[in-house]
């Protein structure tokens, strides 16, 4: 739809003003326009066409990923279907009718994350926007993609620019998508577009100074997930314990079991479910209630619980791979190399600073607390459950009588005075990046809990891990500065780790002349 108009694949669609009157196709505003009929039940597929005085708009996406039903409320879709969004006022979740695909004239309920505006840059499958570099290297390296795929991102070097990354021959080469004084894209002065698909679809059919002609664009193999397992579940996130069937024991930890789960006979999830007396029911609804409203890609999603008798169930995402210690540990560095481990921590650093701007305190960040996906997604766990354990005060917590720290995680000040800040959290992160680089060895390996706090107290810092670049332990060790208030901030943390290879004009390729 719209593939002829150039300008359309300039930047991504703006969201309308509900408010306003939306422009048709005869005014300035090219979006699609759509009339829908007075009855939204009317099943027969509705083609898009200039809005007449007094239609209603309905805006057109197309699907950016592969959606099963969960429920009989919902609509399945998939890549590349078309849809047209019919109410969007339930925020996390619209209702839709499809245009074309597997439920075509069908309508129902759709995760507004995995749609985009049918015109718009996103709705490109090449188009990877807030990808990092190391992301954008992780991604392309993955077993599905082939010799030649590729994607576009936004530079973090240099603000306003692009990158086109390429896959050669199992190693990934990065250029510069400038524009010219002209306002056209080019990767070489010799050859200049119009617009990005322009651009793609040269290079496409022919090398023209690449490394290798441009081939399929790399799979977006990390599906967003819903905040929540349905539409029904947004508000009503206390669950019929009949509707979750337990599958198989995944592991056990510090407040219970956790297995793979079942919800509603459609969707897979992990079931963590805590041991009988180990909190107070109130406190840990309070506290569900904060971690329902966190969402970010880094952070493992709560959707549900169930609470109305022992053992109370909390209801997560599913990770494949468990967790990171356990994933380390088998690794050993056969397949994880420097760039994969640094990739990893700035993936936790990201969850970890979205966290902090929240103003919210995780008091047990460590490998074993951090789960793991296909491609090697991390993701942070249990980031709420060791508060119901405190006791708040001006962003300060303060631990309860009786309970057990993690010695070797934990930062000395909290130790010492019971108390836990972010700062606290950025010294675990240390101990984490630790973890991470030693392949899921112990802290302090030789040296009782005892010993770690009496040399903590004398000044004493883990040595260098082995093959760990000096600038990385250099980090650890800003982490593990004496002086809480002087160790760094989880988005500096994260910053470094994705800028951890000099960005500079050398690291990407030229584009030889024709």
């Amino acid at each position: 739809a719209g593939g002829s108009r150039a300008a359309l694949w300039e930047k991504p669609e703006p969201q309308p003003d509900p408010g306003r009157r939306a422009k048709t196709e005869t005014e300035t505003d090219t979006r699609v326009v759509v009339i829908t009929p007075p009855s939204v039940m009317d099943p027969a597929p509705v083609a898009p066409r200039p809005q007449p005085p007094g239609g209603s708009v309905r805006e057109v996406y197309v699907a950016q990923y592969d959606y099963s039903a969960r429920t009989n409320q919902d609509l399945s879709f998939n890549t590349g279907d078309t849809l047209v969004a019919l109410d969007k006022s339930p925020g996390e979740w619209w209702l839709a009718r499809a245009l074309t695909g597997v439920s075509a004239s069908k309508q129902g309920y759709i995760p507004a994350n995995y749609v985009a505006p049918v015109e718009s840059l996103d709705a490109q499958p090449w188009f990877f926007s807030e990808t990092r570099r190391l992301e954008s290297e992780r991604l392309l390296m993955a077993e599905e993609n082939q010799h030649g795929a590729f994607l576009i991102r936004k530079s973090e070097s240099h603000a306003g620019e692009l990158a086109l990354s390429v896959l050669d021959n199992g190693k990934v080469k990065h250029y510069k998508v400038i524009k010219n004084e002209s306002g056209q894209y080019c990767v070489s002065r010799n050859r200049a577009f119009k617009t990005l698909k322009e651009l793609v679809e040269h290079y496409s059919r022919q090398a023209d100074g690449l490394c290798v002609q441009l081939g399929s664009p790399c799979k977006k193999t990390e599906v967003p997930l819903p905040f929540s397992m349905s539409f029904d579940t947004v508000d009503q996130w206390e669950i019929d314990r009949k509707s979750i069937k337990l599958l198989k024991k995944l592991g056990a930890g510090q407040f219970g079991e956790v297995y793979e789960g079942l919800w509603n006979g459609t969707t897979a999830v992990a079931v963590k479910t805590l041991k009988a007396g180990t909190m107070d029911r109130e406190d840990f609804l309070r506290e569900a209630q904060i971690m329902k409203t966190l969402h970010h890609k880094r952070l493992i999603q709560l959707y549900a619980v169930c609470t109305m008798e022992e053992p109370i169930y909390i209801v997560t995402e599913l990770m494949e791979h468990g967790s990171l210690l356990e994933y380390l540990q088998k690794d050993r560095g056969s397949t994880l190399h420097t760039s994969d481990q640094i990739e990893m921590a700035a993936q936790v650093a990201s969850g970890m600073a979205y966290l902090e701007l929240q103003n919210y305190i995780h008091r047990d960040l460590a490998a074993r607390n951090i789960l793991v996906g296909e491609n090697n997604i991390c993701k942070v766990a249990d980031f709420g459950l060791a508060r119901v354990f405190m006791k708040e005060s001006d962003s300060v917590y303060e631990a309860k009588e009786g309970t057990k720290f993690p010695v070797k995680w934990t930062a000395p000040e909290a130790i010492n005075e019971n108390k836990f800040t972010i700062k606290s959290d950025i010294w675990s992160f240390g101990i984490l990046l630790y973890e991470i680089l030693t392949f899921g060895q112990m802290p302090y390996p030789t040296m009782t809990n005892f010993q770690t706090i009496q040399s903590l107290s004398q000044g004493y810092r883990m040595p260098c891990p082995p093959k760990c670049p000096k600038k990385l332990y250099q980090i650890m060790l800003d982490c593990w500065i004496e002086q809480a208030q002087d160790r760094p901030t989880f988005e500096t943390l994260q910053w470094k780790l994705e800028d951890f290879f000099d960005l500079d004009v050398s690291s990407y390729d030229d584009a030889s002349p024709y």
